[in-house]
This record gives C-alpha cells, structure tokens and sequence, in this order.
C-alpha cells in the first residue's frame, strides 16, 4: 500500500467532526459518514443476519427487524443474496438437461473452474495464468509444498511465524517429516520480542539475513489471523529471493481486505481462500497463485487429470499433455455449486475497486480505535475502571480491517453479554476478541453501536 494514498484516520475523524461541529465521539459523525460512503450500496447485496435469529439472544426483547451487528468477516463472510440464484441456476440446469450441463449455460461445468478466474486476478494483482481455483487451503499448501520445499543437506528449513495458523504450522511438519528431516532442526519459527504481541518487519529481514542461507522456504500470513497484523510481503518476499529461498503466504486473511499486487512484487507462490472477506461459503473453494517466472521450474508432484490441457482433455488418451503454471497443480474438476457462490460475490467486487475499499476499511477501522482508545483505555488513577488493549499494530500499514482486543474483564463474560445484544465477533482465550468492520456490508453506525454494546457489557461484567 502506498502510504501516501491514506490520510491518518484520527485526523480525518477530528477534521469532519469540527467542520460539523460536534465531538467525533458524537453520534452525528457516524450517521454523516455513512451518508458520504460512496460504498453503503454494496451492503444491500448481502443478507444480514436479523438478532432475533441468533443463539443466545432473547428475541422477545429485541426488535423483530434489528439486523446483528456483524464484524465477524474475518472467519465468515456474510451471503450475497445471488448466491442462492446462481445455485439454483446450476440445480435447474443438472434437472433439466443432466450431463448436457457441461457444456451449456453461464457456467459450463468442463470449464466451471476457468469462467471466473478473470474476476480474481485485480483483487490479488495477478495475471489469469498465475492462478487456478482448486481444493482447499491445506490441499493446495501440501501440493505446492511438495514442489517448492526440495530440502537439501544445506538448505532444509522453513521459516514462519511462531504463532501460524494450525493449517500452515502442520502442514509444515508434515512435509518436513516426510522428507525424512527432524522438525526441531527443519523448522525455523519467529517469535515476537518479549512483551510483545506483533513481530516487527525488522526482525522478520534479520532472521532472513542471518540465516537465509539455509532456509529453503519462507512461509507467512499476509495478515495473521490472530493479532490482525499485516506483514510487509514486498519486503520480506525481496529479502527471501535475495538469499535464495522459495516465498509464499497464505492470504487467507488478506484477500479482500487489502490490496495485494501479487505479480508485480514477484511473490513465489501464495494461499488463496474465499469464504472469509470474499463471502463465499463456508468451506467453499480455494486457490492457488504461482508466479509465472516459476513456469518452468516449478511442476506438480502429484498429477490429476484436471491438470491436463483443456482442449485435448476429454480424449482420454492418457498421454498427459500438463497445463502450464498454476494450472497444471488441479487434480480434478471443482463443485459447479462452490463456483457459482464464489462468482456471486467476486462480482460485487467487481463494483468496486480494492484501493476503494481499503479507504474506506482504512477510516472504519480508525473510527473503531479512536471510540475504543477514547472510552476504554487504561486509567492509571482509576484502576477500578474496566479497559481493553488494542494489540493489533496502530500503524495503518500494518493491518487490515481487523483489531484484536485484549480485556481486563474476564473475556468469556464481555463476549456473553455482547452476544446478548446481537454483536458477533470472535473469542479467543484467554482474554481476546476479534472484531472485523468489513467496508462491503459494515457501517460507521455498526461501529458506534458496537461501542455503546461494549459499555454495557463492561459494566454488566465488572458488576458479576
């Protein structure tokens, strides 16, 4: 991101709240800003789930048509309502003309996974030929691994974060084991400095710098799903190329929330998963991107006939004719019904730019830090009063839509009496949440509502 492109939210907040003359802790900054949203349509594409649906909550004391306040994108996005037209699309299509269905319609099944790709590739900054719709995101991590991680009595460890997510840290075992290798001596994992929630970008190229030579891949998050911290890819991808190691991400905290340009800063290889900020279901189809540079370095280990080249295909002449790139990764055909859903929402990307989006994420976040730091921050002379830390990083080039809260209260309290009240978000022990306002469907009126919530349920907990 261009940090000339975004303006500091603080400022911004303080500078429209004058010119309205009010406080930007005054509701009527909310409601003016929701009002200039250039975006506040795209909310209307998707359903919002109603408070009186969810567990936990009495609907007898809530209104019938209150919609929840949802910042829980970051684990599953919410359904654009064309969703269940385009699968009924598909249904009807099997229903009326069976096998027929793959060659007919929006979406032939024998090219289902290839109609869409062209949505993709301006979300991440990709050319089509870099990516491919396949699987899962643990399968592709395994399948890419078995091509990119080749250890060598030199060159055998794997570099990633101390706190990864499950999907990555065993897959990296895994693949270590299976190469024969000791998972102590193969796994090389970064730790935040002590007292310290986030890594810092210098230490990640310090790391690669002392011990680069060695190191076979690096494997990161773009944006860690824990703290929320967005890691410097263009950085640490330059830093890893330059001492000779294989770079990858699993972006699945990172598509849809930031602007990526995959291509252009040469990343080896990436993780591409849809159902959180893209929306499409959950455990909906995955993907993959692979550089083109890696064409003709980098084949697949384990071949499917998916992989073979569209045109001759269907011959089944079972002599492989390998797609190039990424393509040749596929092992076999995806559900028709996972790339209808996964179409119903990249086409509201399509409404707008991801350097629009990201304004707007970048000042909805800003606007929840700011409520959060003016309301809860730590009294020194009041330590009776209730506080949260923000331990997502403050600096707007390191991290995306979420923040990750940690409380004084007990968090499982907090998290009860928020949910009463129609909050969903994510709790994560022993004393965090996680809160995402997605810039498709939130509003500047979820945020403040959400911090009138959170009053409520701090005083509610501190009294138990």
């Amino acid at each position: 991101m261009d940090p000339l492109s975004y303006s500091s939210p603080a400022a911004i907040l303080e500078k429209t709240a004058s010119q309205l003359g009010c406080s930007p802790i005054d509701k009527k900054l909310a409601f003016h800003l929701d009002e200039q949203d250039k975006l506040r349509h795209l909310k209307d594409c998707f359903h919002i789930p109603k408070i009186k649906h969810l567990p936990s909550v009495d609907a007898t004391l809530v209104n019938e048509e209150e919609d929840c306040i949802y910042f829980c994108g970051h684990s599953l996005g919410l359904p654009p309502k064309k969703i269940k037209t385009y699968l009924d699309e598909e249904l009807d299509k099997w229903a009326t003309i069976g096998v027929y269905g793959h060659y007919s319609g929006q979406r032939p099944w024998i090219t289902g996974d290839e109609c869409i790709v062209d949505l993709i590739t301006d979300i991440i900054g990709a050319k089509k030929e870099e990516v491919a719709l396949m699987n899962g995101l643990t399968v592709n991590l395994h399948l890419l691994m078995l091509s990119f991680y080749k250890p060598t009595a030199s060159r055998h460890r794997i570099l990633l974060e101390a706190k990864a997510f499950p999907s990555d840290h065993y897959t990296v075992e895994s693949q270590i084991q299976l190469h024969g290798l000791d998972v102590e001596k193969s796994m090389l994992l970064i730790y935040p400095r002590e007292g310290e929630e986030t890594l810092r970008t210098e230490d990640i190229l310090s790391i690669i710098e002392k011990e680069g030579n060695s190191i076979s891949v690096i494997l990161f998050s773009g944006v860690q799903y824990y703290t929320g911290q967005l890691f410097d890819m263009p950085k640490i991808t330059k830093a890893g190329q330059g001492k000779g190691c294989f770079v990858g991400f699993d972006l699945a905290h990172a598509i849809g929330n930031v602007e990526l340009y995959l291509h252009d800063w040469g990343v080896g290889f990436c993780l591409l998963v849809f159902y959180k900020y893209l929306n499409s279901g959950a455990g909906g189809l995955a993907g993959a991107f692979i550089h083109e540079k890696h064409t003709h370095e980098i084949k697949p280990m384990l071949i499917g006939w998916w992989g073979h080249e569209t045109k001759t295909r269907f011959k089944m002449e079972n002599k492989l004719q390998l797609s190039s790139g990424i393509n040749g990764f596929r092992l076999s055909n995806p559900s028709m019904l996972l790339v209808s859903a996964l179409q119903a929402t990249l086409e509201i990307f399509g409404q707008a730019t991801m350097k629009a989006l990201r304004e707007k994420s970048v000042l909805l976040t800003g606007y929840l830090e700011y409520l959060i730091k003016y309301y809860y921050t730590e009294d020194k002379a009041n330590l009776e009063k209730p506080f949260v830390n923000i331990i997502t990083p403050c600096n707007i080039e390191e991290r995306g839509c979420q923040l990750s809260l940690n409380f004084s209260l007990p968090i499982k309290a907090v998290y009860k009496e928020l949910k009463k009240k129609g909050v969903v978000c994510d709790m994560r022990e022993p004393s965090g949440l996680r809160i995402a306002p997605v810039p498709l469907y939130n509003s500047f009126q979820d945020v403040y509502k959400f911090i009138e919530i959170l009053g409520s349920a701090l005083t509610v907990t501190k009294q138990i």
